[in-house]
């Protein structure tokens, strides 16, 4: 097990593990740092309905949706990548089935994030 340690939204210490199958993910060197932007990202959440609450003009709020939406998928792009130079590298190396089912599993979360 990886002995990382962090702090989950909650505050709690939350230790980074590695999967199921004894495999790092490609993300933990950048674990806390995803972590922060999320927790930015769940504040602007928060800021949202906030607004929502307080009635405040639709186009100010569309303007907080739209920064969320781009923090978002920073988040996401940030991810993909580390996937594909980590896990997705690694079983290409690795070469037979797992590669093709690792490129093919990449392949469907970039059709994924483009379509949304």
């Amino acid at each position: 097990m990886d002995s990382t340690a962090g702090r989950g939204a909650d505050g709690a210490t939350v230790a980074a593990t590695e999967s199921d199958d004894g495999h790092r993910h490609g993300y933990i060197d950048n674990r806390e740092a995803h972590l922060k932007r999320l927790r930015r990202i769940e504040g602007q959440a928060r800021g949202l309905q906030r607004m929502v609450e307080e009635e405040k003009y639709c186009i100010d709020i569309l303007t907080q949706v739209s920064a969320m939406t781009r923090a978002l998928q920073s988040v996401a792009i940030a991810l993909m990548d580390e996937h594909l130079s980590h896990c997705v590298l690694d079983a290409a190396k690795a070469g037979g089935v797992e590669a093709d089912m690792k490129l093919k599993e990449a392949s469907d979360a970039i059709a994924r994030l483009v379509r949304s």
